[in-house]
């Protein structure tokens, strides 16, 4: 469908029902639309849908009634389901989705998929927006943000529908997508908001990561990028050793 029947499509919604709002904004990535839509925003959450995912038709109404059983969360999530190619896909072990203080598990994939979310907006204020200089993987860095100080809610239902396999996902535009996330626990390890069991981890996964980029990076010849990111370790392990003679003296 091309840009002009989608514009109209959308028109003729806001037409009907004036709760909706459709703000028009040129192509400049998800973490700026997402942004765009936080700081428009009037409602205490925000439920994220991107192009190629899909909700379920009670996805918002049950996850309203979840906010109001679970008032002492400020983050809920759903189960969903995965498409590609018209095929339902299986999901592995590691793919549960989590309940309760979940950051270590965020280190490692990005376990929360931002359409099943519903997140109180006051939140942002005290994390920060999406990442808009990361044009992939800038939900993971946000989750480590969030789940580095919030406990989320799991709604135990498949409320969300996924697509994959589309080529004009934005993750398959990019290789290497795991130095993306280095970039983002490297990111994380700077601001300083982490405790000392969650910076543990996050430099655990941090050389974990790291480590197998270079054996990549190694096979494919990339001598810079072996050193930038041998280099990454080397400096957290400075870090973590001064600081620990600095609690002893």
């Amino acid at each position: 469908m091309s840009g002009a029947d989608d514009n109209e499509r959308y028109t003729r919604y806001v037409r009907r029902d004036t709760v909706i709002k459709y703000i028009y904004q040129e192509n400049s990535g998800p973490a700026a639309a997402r942004n765009r839509g936080i700081k428009k925003a009037r409602g205490k959450f925000i439920c994220f849908l991107d192009s190629d995912d899909r909700f379920r038709r009670q996805k918002l109404e049950i996850t309203y009634d979840y906010i109001k059983k679970y008032p002492q969360y400020k983050i809920f999530h759903t189960e969903e389901i995965w498409y590609r190619n018209g095929k339902i896909l299986s999901q592995k072990a590691y793919h549960k989705k989590p309940d309760g203080y979940v950051f270590n598990n965020s280190l490692k994939i990005c376990s929360i998929s931002i359409s099943t979310a519903a997140i109180k907006k006051e939140i942002f204020d005290r994390v920060g927006l999406f990442d808009e200089n990361m044009p992939v993987c800038e939900d993971y860095d946000l989750w480590l943000r969030i789940t580095s100080l919030y406990p989320v809610k799991l709604i135990p239902l498949p409320l969300t529908i996924k697509e994959g396999g589309h080529p004009s996902q934005q993750s398959k535009k990019f290789i290497a997508m795991d130095s993306f996330r280095i970039h983002a626990i490297n990111k994380i390890l700077a601001s300083e908001m982490l405790s000392d069991e969650q910076r543990k981890e996050a430099l655990k996964e941090l050389n974990r990561k790291c480590g197998i980029y270079i054996k990549g990076a190694k096979k494919r010849g990339k001598k810079n990028e072996v050193k930038y990111y041998s280099n990454l370790i080397k400096m957290w392990e400075e870090n973590d050793r001064r600081a620990k003679t600095t609690i002893r003296n």
